[in-house]
């Protein structure tokens, strides 16, 4: 029975050391061949220490700033305030991944409110990206609108397209930090949505990718008082990884399968030294049982 559990361990670190290797090849083989680990940690750290997402509630959004709505037309982001509490969304509409993670779960979370998006709160959506169009937002609004089962999508849920230099104002204000990467062509930038007074004064962040329609209620039912939240914890994520010439992730799925193997092995030594111990207790029992007979 002992050699029957340690073998099932040796499978576990085997299957661990299996995910682990695959990984370090998804990661580290580039379209011109091997770029080498040491390579891609330096990039990681040189992209990660540009991006992330810095909780500024209370200040103030800089309400002057134009865009360009899906329609073209030149707006101000002023436009979307004074009447309700705003859902301030920083995306770019042809990110592969992440944006698009954070816009389902909006949906969903908006999806669940009984409050309706144009009549309770507002949704402002802005690209990062100044190479977007009006027409891409178009598209991108489009999509949502069908998502959106209130049917309010079309006067409550905006998408705006603008300069680099308004883009970065509105960023930094919001504490939003991202960077382009060349290698990639892609934006670099963390996982989050940030909850407005009707003035204008960040009151809430929600970061991840997963946003409760509980905590999206309270979220907007305080902005809509005009009350100030308190920071909250949040884990690291970022979007960089995807590289399109290769399907391929990157760092980030490497961390995340090596978290996994780690889980794995640790589950199944939890579950061997149980039965370990369980098998003990028995055999203590049967020789107890056996010597009070005798």
């Amino acid at each position: 029975m002992a050699m029957t559990y340690r073998n099932r361990l040796w499978i576990g670190l085997l299957v661990w050391s299996i995910l682990q290797s695959w990984a370090s090849a998804q990661l580290y083989r580039g379209p011109s061949g091997e770029i080498g680990e040491t390579a891609a940690k330096e990039r990681y750290e040189s992209i990660t220490s540009q991006i992330g997402i810095e909780q500024k509630l209370g200040a103030q959004i800089p309400l002057e700033l134009t865009f360009k709505d899906e329609s073209g037309k030149t707006v101000k982001l002023g436009d979307y305030f004074g009447k309700r509490p705003v859902i301030l969304v920083l995306a770019y509409y042809e990110c592969p991944m992440l944006c698009t993670v954070v816009l389902n779960e909006l949906t969903r979370a908006m999806n669940a409110l009984d409050w309706k998006a144009g009549q309770e709160f507002e949704v402002v959506t802005v690209s990062i990206s100044p190479t977007e169009t009006p027409e891409l937002a178009a598209k991108k609004k489009a999509n949502y609108a069908k998502e959106y089962k209130h049917g309010t999508a079309e006067q409550g849920w905006h998408f705006l397209v603008g300069e680099e230099k308004n883009i970065k104002r509105l960023a930094d204000a919001v504490g939003f930090k991202y960077t382009y990467d060349p290698q990639t062509k892609q934006y670099a930038h963390g996982a989050g949505i940030m909850v407005a007074t009707p003035d204008g004064k960040l009151s809430r962040y929600l970061m991840g990718v997963e946003f409760s329609a509980r905590d999206l209620k309270f979220a907007l039912a305080e902005s809509s008082q005009g009350k100030i939240g308190n920071p909250v914890l949040s884990a690291v994520m970022y979007c960089f990884q995807y590289d399109p010439s290769t399907g391929r992730y990157g760092l980030v799925i490497l961390r995340v399968i090596q978290l996994a193997g780690i889980i794995t092995v640790l589950s199944l030594a939890t579950l061997i030294g149980g039965a370990l111990l369980l098998e003990r207790r028995r055999k203590h029992t049967t020789d107890h049982s056996s010597e009070v007979n005798n």
